[in-house]
């Protein structure tokens, strides 16, 4: 099903599809009863990308059939926020006239907010001058009578930013608002409604732990910040400059005190932490002042590397947020021999698609 197709009235029954799907993947290992947590069934997506089709005086949005691989236009899409269908149209109509902003137009990416902040990116196959900038400013100014929007270009080695290349979301977290500084073409979880739900759950399961929280790929802190509140201290590691740059920003924007951001790879923290190797990055940073009782890991599609795998078994809980149940399932055959499950969640951050985002957290038997 094209996402341009999607309708509401199917979602109970697309989500009973997949935890039925969950439930009969993990079926061999002791799982818990299965905690689901609903999307919403339209303009749950914060962020689109679009390439972009040139026929004559035409230009549309275009996204490609998964089986025909065939371009189709799309004027409209349910998936993505209200803030990104309303600019689409906009855009496209202001864009189409204008030989400048329009020419070798290759690509369009939207991030927007909970509050309609948005953040649109042009990406070309020209370079981008003076001509272009003063273009790009008069485009921004227009839309801004109607928007809280901003513009970057992109084009080959060059970024050409109009004023500036992040948004600001709020989330609200229980009774909290935590504000994230989102940088353009960095990682940020797609659904800002599943997100608050998933992050309220990692609040919830990990209510008295001991000791300091360890956290391996924190990105710009997503989880590490609302989690503060539950540890003494937390210690994360990130290894992309801009999204530990943003994470200590992050930590400011919040006034929160006790979370210490590294740029370190998983790997490389593990050989840092059995004195293998040394790191100038850890100048000041004492790895043996840290109580690290319990450890959270959100780990890219191919799951933990064996070693990381090992490291985290020392731990008393362990939180794993993942978004491949493949390699989760081959992780969790290792982690089940010291470790029981003891809670299962799905998170639906992607509906009406096989993308599976689920969570595990497993105590030290």
């Amino acid at each position: 099903m094209r996402p341009t197709e999607i309708n509401p009235a199917d979602y109970e029954q697309q989500l009973a599809q997949k935890i039925d799907s969950v439930q009969q993947a993990f079926r061999s290992f002791s799982m818990p009863e299965l905690e689901a947590f609903r999307s919403a069934p339209l303009h749950y997506r914060m962020r689109a990308e679009f390439r972009m089709w040139h026929d004559g005086d035409n230009l549309d949005h275009v996204m490609f059939d998964q089986t025909t691989k065939q371009k189709y236009a799309v004027n409209h899409f349910p998936p993505a926020s209200k803030v990104i269908n309303a600019v689409m149209a906009r855009l496209i109509a202001l864009l189409k006239d204008n030989q400048v902003l329009r020419r070798k137009l290759f690509q369009i990416d939207y991030l927007s907010t909970l509050t309609d902040e948005i953040l649109v990116t042009l990406v070309y196959h020209k370079p981008l001058d003076e001509e272009w900038i003063s273009e790009g400013q008069a485009l921004r100014a227009l839309l801004r009578n109607d928007f809280k929007i901003d513009i970057i270009g992109r084009s080959k080695k060059q970024k050409v930013l109009l004023d500036k290349d992040y948004v600001l979301e709020s989330l609200p977290v229980n009774d909290r608002l935590y504000q994230f500084k989102q940088i353009e073409n960095s990682f940020t979880q797609p659904n800002a409604g599943v997100n608050c739900k998933m992050l309220e759950w990692a609040l919830d399961i990990t209510q008295g732990c001991q000791g300091d929280l360890l956290e391996l790929y924190c990105g710009a802190g997503n989880f590490s910040l609302p989690l503060a509140q539950n540890f003494r201290r937390v210690l994360a590691t990130e290894i992309s400059k801009s999204s530990v740059a943003a994470a200590q920003q992050n930590i400011q924007l919040n006034e929160i005190d006790n979370v210490t951001i590294l740029r370190m790879s998983s790997e490389e923290f593990v050989q840092a932490l059995n004195n293998e190797r040394s790191f100038r990055r850890l100048e000041g940073v004492n790895l043996q002042d840290y109580d690290c009782q319990t450890v959270l890991v959100d780990p890219p599609r191919s799951g933990l590397d064996d070693e990381t795998l090992a490291m985290v078994q020392e731990y008393n809980n362990i939180v794993y947020i993942s978004c491949n149940p493949d390699t989760l399932k081959d992780n969790l055959t290792v982690l089940q021999k010291t470790h029981d499950i003891v809670r299962f969640a799905l998170f639906d951050q992607f509906p009406y698609t096989q993308h599976i985002e689920s969570g595990v957290y497993l105590q030290k038997r």
